[in-house]
């Protein structure tokens, strides 16, 4: 009898759940590509108001083969330029198209052990900024799903695609992201 209200009493007991996993904490400002913008898309190159120099891009025959010629003009800032992703941009380049900002490129490295991570986590915030951008209808087409290497979309009429690329023989990975007025 004393077995049997012993099992009732473990039967009857509350459950106590497992703990909850600690909220993630919020990303650093600096995941969000939107500090990229030092100038907006748009603009005219007399009107952006920062030490630039022009940058020639050498492409090889194979890249340009596989897109259309690019006759953009392509700047970088001197002096100080955004943090993204939390580290020290490696490269920045604000591209005019008929003296217009039609394109801005930017590329950091990070840590290997956590590019990965670092990288899906900037794509999941950019990917909900540009739910959000669209709408609770969903008027706009905002973002492609990541492969884990590639992360795209558009937000308030900006499209960005990003690539996260593991150099071999290096402890590091490279974060390249495009900005361009998005096409509708």
């Amino acid at each position: 009898m004393a077995a049997a209200v012993l099992l009732a009493a473990c039967a009857s007991a509350p459950s106590v759940p497992a703990p909850a996993p600690p909220p993630k904490a919020p990303l650093d400002p600096s995941y969000d590509w939107h500090v990229l913008l030092l100038a907006p898309l748009g603009s005219v190159l007399k009107d952006v108001h920062l030490p630039l120099h022009e940058v020639l891009l050498f492409r090889d025959e194979a890249a340009q083969s596989q897109r259309a010629a690019d006759d953009a003009e392509c700047y970088a800032v001197d002096g100080a330029l955004p943090r993204f992703v939390d580290h020290a941009l490696d490269e920045y380049l604000l591209c005019f198209r008929h003296d217009r900002l039609s394109r801005i490129e930017a590329a950091v490295r990070l840590p290997s052990s956590q590019a990965a991570m670092n990288f899906a986590d900037a794509c999941a915030l950019w990917q909900q900024n540009a739910a959000a951008a669209a709408g609770p209808a969903g008027d706009a087409p905002a973002a492609a799903p990541t492969n884990g290497e590639s992360c795209e979309g558009s937000d308030a009429d900006i499209g960005f695609s990003a690539g996260l690329e593991m150099e071999a023989d290096s402890a590091e990975a490279r974060l390249s992201i495009k900005l361009e007025a998005a096409h509708r």
